[in-house]
Formats: structure tokens, sequence, C-alpha cells
């Protein structure tokens, strides 16, 4: 039984808890699913310190190119934000039963209070009626990876290299460093 409406939007920020699992059906669209923890603090004043309070667990699926950005770009552990289209259904199997709350993803990225990112555009599908005519560059719902796009100089570059991100700093932090510049701010603010 579906609780919510397929209009209901809601924003949920947590932490990737599985793997996401990543699928192309028969007819060639793209499927990334995940489990997503969203644990709740709260600064407890008597103590002193943070209090965890109880978690909400959500079912979260892209589809289509998101699907296939998301697989190359989200892990387990990974901190996210989503927006999309909630549905809450009850459930009953083998005597037991509970309510599953599953997000039909519009919208995914990493949470960059938690640290920094290295943002790459990706042509989109070229289905639209309002996509130009002719061949365009395309990205593989398997791997991710973007084909028939032209470097920086004008020319096609080849399906093995990397499409160049513009604007992008190439002297970005290494991941350990910004992870402890990151604790620094979060123990100073609180």
């Amino acid at each position: 039984m579906t609780i919510g409406g397929m209009n209901d939007t809601i924003t949920v920020c947590g932490i990737v808890a599985t793997e996401p699992r990543h699928l192309v059906t028969e007819t060639g669209i793209a499927i990334t699913s995940m489990r997503l923890a969203s644990p709740s603090r709260r600064w407890d004043r008597q103590n002193s310190t943070w209090t965890n309070g109880p978690t909400n667990w959500f079912t979260v699926t892209a589809f289509r190119s998101l699907a296939a950005n998301v697989h190359k770009s989200v892990k387990k552990g990974d901190r996210i934000l989503v927006t999309g289209r909630v549905r809450i259904r009850t459930w009953e199997r083998d005597g037991r039963g509970g309510t599953s709350v599953e997000i039909d993803a519009e919208a995914l990225g990493q949470d960059l209070a938690w640290g920094i990112g290295n943002w790459i555009k990706v042509p989109r599908h070229a289905s639209e009626a309002t996509a130009v005519p002719g061949p365009g560059p395309s990205v593989n719902p398997d791997t991710g990876e973007v084909h028939g796009a032209e470097d920086s100089s004008g020319d096609e570059a080849d399906e093995t290299t990397p499409v160049p991100a513009e604007g992008v700093d190439e002297e970005l932090p290494e991941p350990s460093a910004a992870a402890r510049a990151a604790d620094e701010v979060h123990r100073e603010a609180a």
C-alpha cells in the first residue's frame, strides 16, 4: 500500500549505507539504487555534548543519466543530498510487516559540508525533441564514460580519452588533508 503520493517532494541529507547497485534494463534504461541513512544529532546543553538521535532509512533510486552519473560518482560511506519524489509503502512478508520510504531521485550530489568536490559536466542524452540533429556525445549507462565528446582543442576525443573538466582547480588538497581541515573547522564551530 502506498501512503505518499508521487507528487510529494523531499530533500534528505544522509550517508550512503550500501554500495550503489547499478543495472541497465533490457530496454536500455539505467537504474542505480542504494540505501541512505539520515542520522539525527542534537546539541545537549545540559551535558555540553552532541547526542545521537534516531536514524531514518530511505531507499534511493535514480534513473537514466542521473543513474549513470551516480554510478560513477557515489560510493558507500559518502555524504550526499538527494531531492526527489517520496513514496511511503507498508509491506508484509512471512508474517512480518513494516514501512519503507523510497525516494525517486530527481537530483543527487555530494554534501559539501563534509568535503570538497570536483564536478565534471557530461553531455545530456540527445534523445529529446529539442536536441540538435546528428550524432552527439553520449554517456554509457553501464560505465558512466563519456563517448564522442570534443576535447578542448575542438577535436573529437577518442573513447579512452577522459573528457577534460573546464575550470577544474588542479591544486585541490588530497582527500585526507581536506578531511583533517574539515574536522578542524567543525571542532572550532562546536
